[in-house]
């Protein structure tokens, strides 16, 4: 695994985002994608249909945006997770203290509701009583119950896919001295 001060192995143009809700995935993905030319595509995106349904063309649309040489996305939803991972050349782990990750996605959350933010294909955040009327469903519960699945996936990943270069960054001072790096 490499470290926030270790250099990318060149060339890195296959790129991946992992990190719990809130630890800031697609923020970073997007300046790693505008600091290397890199084409980014937003997987929430593909994957969010009308009503938070999965849309049909969810896989073919993933398939279809990491089948070149060049590319940056977040590693989510199971489905394509194993494609991505015989694609990629680099794995981003944003492995943030358990605080940094849940205000972030408190503040986010909060902002989108109040804001009726517009996300993918019509969807919006619902309201904010859903934390405690649709737990399930509630990405702030998600947060909470998915907290350290990473901390298993990526250690399992880097000896099963050896060709993956995984870079770890633990808090934002090693994100921002990271990318300045780049």
């Amino acid at each position: 695994m490499l470290g926030y001060l270790d250099p990318l192995p060149a060339p890195a143009s296959r790129i991946l985002l992992a990190g719990v809700t809130g630890s800031g995935k697609s923020t970073l993905a997007r300046r790693i994608a505008a600091r290397l030319n890199l084409p980014y595509t937003e997987i929430d995106s593909l994957y969010h249909g009308p009503n938070w349904t999965q849309r049909e063309e969810f896989a073919l649309d993933v398939d279809h945006a990491t089948s070149g040489d060049r590319w940056v996305i977040e590693w989510q939803y199971r489905l394509v997770r194993p494609m991505l991972l015989e694609r990629a050349d680099t794995l981003i782990w944003l492995d943030h203290p358990a605080a940094v990750s849940y205000a972030r996605v408190i503040r986010r959350t909060v902002r989108r509701s109040r804001t009726h933010e517009p996300l993918w294909n019509g969807n919006a955040e619902p309201p904010l009583h859903s934390f405690f009327t649709a737990p399930d469903e509630n990405i702030i519960r998600w947060a909470i119950k998915t907290r350290r699945n990473y901390q298993k996936q990526v250690p399992a990943i880097e000896s099963s896919h050896p060709q993956l270069h995984v870079v770890r960054l633990r808090g934002q001072r090693q994100v921002e001295r990271w990318i300045d790096s780049l």
